[in-house]
């Protein structure tokens, strides 16, 4: 959307970020009337640089999550089916299996939190029915529909009256609300000292994938230092997690000890694939967990959902929908205010 030779436009809320997190944000304030812009620069995002997982019961497991944590994972999951049709994202995925190493030790985390699941102790291999996935390309593309997408970088946002101005490299945009969905990325000249210090909490987080034409699995397998998933009519390998880490070029030996993962999970001899290897860096924040609501007047943050931005979509957009909305905080555990 082109603001040049315009007047300045004025909004019910502006976004900042088209990741995820914006974009699930923009969606949920968008079926709820509002007139919403995203404000982003364009070019690949570290939400486009992922598999895509819809997986409560895997990453709860894998990351030994308390049961408060993982009904966080789980009440995002539950939104997803409804929020998917309404989106116009694909949704599936029936199972998601884990091969080898410590599988006892997650079928047992699986047990204590209550995910369904089965376990093969003869075979090493536990699955779920619970999680499914997207394909980030596909569903950023219906996150957007409808929302006005302002290519530009947002350079400062100061109060203005009782909402907000952002100057863009394209010109200004005025709103009721402003919601920083940033991830990793500095501080915005002119925010508040809360805003400031909510982004000061996040750190960054690089992941790097590889992207395969060739189909090599029709569900989810996870093991030991790698994971491969259906992606559209090919495959994604992943996932590194390098916290501290920029870079957005991906590293020739991580990518290569990954690969070598991939083919152990999978049981197959290594073989020659043409592999696009990408890396984009995510933020997290100290707990793990995201922020999500407002932290000064008219000002909300969508920030740090570590790996696991795609589940959460959702379950931030609605705590950030309802905050614009005051109403009551309906996940405590994500509040901003527990680092403010």
């Amino acid at each position: 959307m082109p603001l040049s030779n315009c007047p300045e436009p004025s909004f019910d809320v502006v976004v900042i970020g088209a990741g995820v997190l914006g974009l699930c944000a923009a969606a949920e304030l968008r079926r709820r009337g509002r007139r919403v812009a995203v404000v982003d620069p364009g070019g690949v995002n570290a939400s486009a640089v992922a598999a895509g997982m819809i997986a409560p019961a895997m990453e709860s497991a894998v990351d030994d999550l308390s049961p408060e944590a993982a009904l966080v994972l789980r009440r995002a999951r539950d939104l997803w089916p409804d929020f998917a049709a309404a989106t116009g994202v694909r949704l599936y995925g029936d199972v998601a299996e884990w091969r080898g190493g410590n599988v006892g030790e997650l079928a047992a985390r699986m047990e204590a939190l209550g995910f369904q699941h089965h376990y093969d102790a003869a075979s090493g291999r536990l699955t779920t029915p619970e999680d499914a996935k997207v394909d980030p390309p596909q569903a950023m593309i219906g996150l957007a529909q409808g929302v006005a997408v302002i290519a530009a970088r947002a350079l400062r946002a100061s109060r203005h009256g009782q909402g907000w101005r952002v100057e863009t490299t394209v010109g200004a945009v005025h709103a009721d609300h402003l919601v920083l969905a940033t991830g990793p990325e500095a501080a915005l000249e002119g925010l508040p000292p809360e805003g400031q210090a909510a982004v000061a909490c996040i750190t960054p987080i690089r992941g790097q994938i590889g992207l395969v034409k060739e189909k090599l699995v029709d569900h989810v397998v996870r093991g030991p230092g790698a994971y491969v998933a259906p992606m559209g009519e090919g495959s994604v390998i992943g996932a590194t997690m390098e916290p501290g880490e920029r870079s957005l070029t991906p590293d020739a030996a991580r990518c290569q000890a990954m690969l070598a993962a991939a083919w152990e999970v999978l049981d197959r001899a290594p073989r020659p694939l043409t592999i696009d290897w990408r890396a984009g860096v995510r933020g997290a924040t100290p707990d793990g967990l995201p922020m999500a609501g407002q932290v000064a007047p008219g000002l909300h943050v969508a920030l740090g959902p570590r790996r696991n931005g795609w589940l959460l979509g959702p379950l931030i957009a609605a705590a950030v929908a309802d905050a614009t909305e005051g109403r009551p905080v309906a996940e405590p555990i994500l509040h901003p205010s527990r680092f403010l």
